[in-house]
């Protein structure tokens, strides 16, 4: 017969031991994954159950309270393999999302795992320096000038009042009444434009510290200004930024690493886009 060479062939052997094995096992363990019939809960989940329910509850559980654990978590495992098993899980769009998001949870903690270098430090920052540059920090005395009460003679009695500044006068004796502060110590632009607004912010940037100008238009009126004290910003040394660069390089190599890792899996799949007609996908 022509079967008996074909048994003999020790890849066949192989094939046929290794069922026979895979049958054996399945018989008496019965498998413990998706598909089979038979649950174990480790001494490994049941202690992480109950080391997640001291989290919670800053106690560790009573026996009742585990054995209410091990009990939800086997009803937990019950329901996901009934479900899988009907194929709940497809199509299921949340579904889908929360398995993305695991699975590239696990593949970022891989990328970040590696601490980056001091030179892959300063090679990021030296090419963003602008993301990392102290802002302006600016100090300044403003006497108000009211548009809405002043109208269209505004922008004149604030050149006049430019004049009296010049030649010495009090500024506390000029002016309009205003909640605004008349002094403002040392502080970032970014603190100043949510005082005094953006426009005003950007326009005293350019002036120079020392003496009285403007006037500077901003959403409540005209200001004539003198900067007390002005500090252009400048770039940080790594030192002072650590903790920002090293947060930025890592967020940046995860996304170049899962990048990378999706252009490698789409080599593994044949993926065809269908479109109806008249489509400009």
């Amino acid at each position: 017969m022509r079967l008996r060479p074909i048994l003999k062939e020790p890849l066949v052997q192989f094939l046929v031991l290794g069922g026979l094995l895979f049958l054996l096992y399945q018989w008496r363990s019965g498998g413990t994954g998706i598909g089979s019939n038979r649950i174990v809960v480790t001494t490994g989940q049941v202690a992480s159950l109950a080391a997640s329910f001291e989290r919670t509850w800053m106690r560790p559980p009573t026996g009742a309270e585990l054995k209410g654990l091990v009990d939800d978590f086997v009803r937990e495992e019950l329901a996901v393999r009934e479900a899988t098993g009907q194929g709940l899980e497809q199509g299921d769009i949340v579904i889908r999302r929360r398995l993305r998001q695991k699975y590239e949870f696990l593949l970022e903690d891989e990328v970040a795992a590696a601490a980056p270098t001091d030179t892959e430090l300063h090679a990021w920052l030296d090419a963003h320096p602008d993301q990392f540059r102290r802002e302006p920090v600016i100090g300044l005395r403003q006497v108000y000038v009211r548009t809405d009460r002043r109208g269209a003679a505004a922008r004149s009695h604030a050149t006049a009042i430019l004049t009296r500044l010049k030649a010495g006068a009090d500024p506390l004796t000029l002016g309009d009444p205003t909640l605004l502060p008349l002094e403002v110590a040392p502080s970032r632009a970014s603190d100043i434009a949510r005082q005094f607004g953006d426009t005003f912010a950007t326009a005293i940037s350019a002036l120079e510290p020392g003496r009285w100008l403007g006037p500077v238009e901003s959403g409540y009126g005209l200001h004539l200004v003198y900067l007390t004290e002005k500090d252009a910003g400048s770039a940080p040394t790594l030192d002072q930024v650590r903790e920002e660069v090293t947060r930025e390089f890592l967020a940046a190599r995860r996304t170049a690493g899962l990048d990378s890792l999706y252009q490698r899996l789409r080599q593994k799949y044949r993926i065809t886009i269908e479109r109806p007609a008249g489509d400009t996908l």
